[in-house]
């Protein structure tokens, strides 16, 4: 299972994006590595699976968050 190997890599990598083009290319990196996850994961419903989807899901989410920036707030 190399995509598992692959997804396994990109969780234990350091998660320093000094670029906006790093982080944008790591959030696509984790969204396809979650969706070829998800395939693998409807042919035999392995639970390790999903909770490695959920990771990457929550790193996928901060590395967005990080993205978007802060709120403006009004005054």
């Amino acid at each position: 299972m190399k995509i598992i190997e692959k997804a396994l890599e990109f969780e234990t990598r350091k998660m320093r994006f000094p670029t906006t083009s790093d982080r944008i290319m790591a959030a696509r990196e984790a969204k396809d590595l979650i969706l070829s996850l998800n395939e693998v994961y409807k042919q035999n419903k392995d639970n390790n699976i999903m909770d490695i989807m959920k990771r990457l899901t929550a790193i996928k989410q901060r590395i967005e968050r990080r993205l978007k920036g802060k709120p403006l707030t009004s005054s």
